[in-house]
């Protein structure tokens, strides 16, 4: 009961400094950043579940964004179909794909499951680059449309984008703070830790596997269509690129796998490391951002390989 109430008064907490900052610095950039930082860490904790919590390191999730993407996109250019639906249908059909996609892969182990993600994603890539229904590797724009939350599209102001973004923050660590404390949790760090012993115990690994896969692959195909509908232009080479999948990883390993917190406290340090380097050095800066979180996930992994969360729980035992 402590747990639950220290956790609904710092989400609380949170969700109001997102909802109120904006209105205090009205910097079109600065809600930029949140809403990048909030749409990567709803990323990073869908992915948290299935590579953090069930132990399944997945370099492909950029399948689904990707899926999620164009859902939202095509339908709307196509048949001028609500980017709500496109979202909904986006969903399915990654859920779908990760069903297809799990059941080969999770009998690999290891760094073969991880080798065979990063196949698939590629594989994905390639056939939508040739896809001509979505214009191949030109991509697709966005139709010129009312705004309003029906199309999804808001030209005077990104707010309603960021207002948006927390809800998916909110229903994804809801979510996450249940499963963490539900048998299914309990399962997925189980098959984590000792495989074997789970196994031994009754535990069906493949098909809790499967579970975290879906939940995984669901939420970040609502995050793809959304963030289309954000840039208002999409493409395999961003949206079902490798930048996509491998960032996510990073932001969860570098706050801390496995944690509730975690995918919050990376992306609060790399997303605004990633925009600001690209203000501050232009065009000339392109890469530094990754040089610098490669040197911090290398000192993570020497030092403190539960990331952030690790180093805020050290210091929180030495005060005590």
């Amino acid at each position: 009961m402590q747990t639950t109430k220290r956790f609904v008064i710092t989400l609380a907490g949170i969700l109001l400094a997102f909802a109120v900052a904006p209105l205090v610095i009205a910097n079109v950039h600065f809600q930029h950043l949140l809403i990048m930082l909030l749409l990567y860490t709803t990323l990073s904790q869908a992915w948290n579940l299935i590579g953090g919590y069930a132990g399944q390191v997945s370099f492909g999730h950029a399948v689904f964004f990707g899926i999620g993407a164009y859902a939202a996109m095509a339908p709307l250019n196509q048949w001028g179909l609500t980017p709500w639906i496109g979202m909904a249908i986006g969903g399915v059909i990654s859920v779908l794909v990760a069903l297809m996609i799990g059941v080969p892969v999770f009998r690999l182990k290891g760094h073969y499951f991880a080798i065979s993600t990063f196949a698939v994603a590629e594989v994905v890539k390639e056939l939508f680059s040739s896809w001509k229904w979505v214009d191949g590797p030109i991509g697709l724009d966005a139709p010129i449309l009312e705004q309003g939350f029906y199309n999804l599209m808001f030209y005077k102001t990104k707010l309603p984008y960021l207002y948006i973004t927390l809800a998916f923050f909110l229903v994804v660590m809801v979510l996450t703070f249940r499963m963490e404390r539900s048998r299914m949790g309990y399962y997925f760090r189980a098959i984590k830790q000792r495989p074997d012993a789970a196994q031994a115990m009754g535990v069906n690994i493949s098909r809790y596997k499967q579970y975290a896969f879906l939940i995984s692959a669901l939420f970040t195909a609502i995050c793809g269509s959304f963030y289309a509908m954000y840039v208002l232009h999409i493409e395999p080479a961003t949206v079902l690129s490798l930048d996509i999948s491998m960032k996510i990883v990073l932001v969860t390993a570098l706050g801390g796998a496995g944690s509730l917190w975690g995918p919050l406290l990376g992306a609060m340090v790399l997303i605004p490391l990633q925009e600001y380097s690209r203000i501050w050095l232009g065009g000339t800066g392109m890469g530094i951002d990754l040089i610098v979180l490669g040197l911090l996930i290398m000192l993570i992994c020497i030092f403190e390989p539960k990331g952030i969360v690790g180093i805020l729980h050290r210091l929180t035992r030495q005060k005590g």
